[in-house]
């Protein structure tokens, strides 16, 4: 069962606020330029990371943008943030064209869902013949988790 008043865990302290929810960071990928661009929070383990590296075709758009891809990106981003036990999502990309998307999710049940929504599975198929050179796709069970935010001012 997904539930999403699960906390997150502050430098290693576990916390049990029912009233905390995910947070949605913004990714370099996404974000307005003007947000800043912070990790996923740590949560209460267990959890599971989706762990999406990918290298795209020529065609298939570095850029994010050309053929389409930017914009099933979004909507892939807005699909998955209704997946109950949705915890939020890291992205990380290099010059060279190496992409890593890391999904948080609460709990197995969560990550099947997602990995079965009829949307996100034409995007897959559309990524496979369309945009990606190459992928892998690691899903973990996290089991420690914590945190660091340097306070300012």
């Amino acid at each position: 069962m997904s539930d999403h008043s699960i906390a997150p865990v502050a430098d290693g302290a576990s916390v049990a606020d029912a009233s905390a929810t995910p947070a949605t960071p913004v990714s370099a990928a996404s974000g307005p330029a003007s947000a800043p661009v912070v990790p996923v929070a740590a949560y209460e383990p267990p959890y599971y990371a989706v762990v999406f590296t990918s290298v795209k075709t020529e065609e298939g758009g570095r850029d994010r943008v050309a053929g389409g891809y930017g914009e099933t990106n979004e909507r892939m981003e807005e699909l998955v943030e209704k997946i109950p036990g949705y915890l939020g999502m890291d992205y990380a990309g290099s010059p060279g064209g190496l992409s890593i998307t890391v999904g948080y999710f609460r709990d197995a049940d969560a990550v099947e869902e997602w990995r079965t929504n009829a949307e996100h599975r034409a995007a897959q198929k559309r990524g496979r013949t369309e945009w990606y050179e190459r992928y892998s796709l690691h899903v973990a069970k996290v089991e420690r988790s914590h945190g660091f935010e340097r306070e300012h001012g």
